[in-house]
């Protein structure tokens, strides 16, 4: 598994149940064209984008150049890198029929095809040695956010919201996915001074 510091963005969850089995990196979903109407997602992807830098990933067909574009806009091109797959026909296994264009998307490449494409867009690769590894904190857990009173305590369904909505995330974002998006934008240790 290759660790990307890089949030990566794709177009929907087959591309990132695809991707997960590839790099471990925070991988956030545009639902498709959902993220044309959807202002916290599009928050979520700025903030990320300055924190952490954004590797946006979509298939090679219209509506992936299209969602493309439209990050492009909406994200500061500074802290914004573009991976491209290639045109390679075909459908993926779960579908009936091959797309409109008949080209593979994300979920349909090969892993060997989506490193090359994620490397030739210059992403970083966290390969460090063990000394490295060793001395970086730990990750923001669950049971930190059990004790911190936000999940299985009550009143934590509103400190998560309240948490959510301070840090400019959006609000129905799942406790895993809030975790990952806590873990890429803090350090274990700035967690806990938000909740002393």
């Amino acid at each position: 598994m290759h660790k990307i510091k890089e949030v990566i963005v794709v177009e929907g969850r087959y591309d990132k149940n695809t991707l997960s089995q590839v790099v471990d990196a925070v991988i956030i979903e545009t639902s498709g064209f959902g993220i044309f109407n959807d202002a916290a997602k599009r928050r979520l992807l700025q903030t990320m984008a300055a924190k952490r830098g954004l590797i946006v990933l979509t298939d090679s067909d219209g509506a992936g150049f299209m969602i493309r574009n439209y990050i492009k806009g909406c994200v500061d091109p500074r802290w914004v890198k573009h991976a491209y797959i290639p045109d390679i026909y075909g459908k993926e296994r779960r579908k009936a029929a091959a797309s409109k264009e008949g080209k593979l998307g994300v979920e349909g490449m090969k892993p060997e095809v989506l490193l090359e494409a994620l490397r030739k867009a210059g992403a970083v690769f966290d390969e460090g040695d063990a000394e490295e590894k060793a001395g970086r904190q730990e990750a923001i857990t669950k049971a930190d956010l059990y004790s911190a009173g936000l999940s299985g305590k009550a009143g934590s369904a509103e400190k998560r919201k309240e948490l959510l909505r301070s840090l400019n995330l959006p609000e129905r974002m799942s406790a895993d996915a809030m975790l990952d998006i806590l873990n890429a934008m803090m350090e274990r240790d700035e967690f806990f001074q938000l909740f002393p």
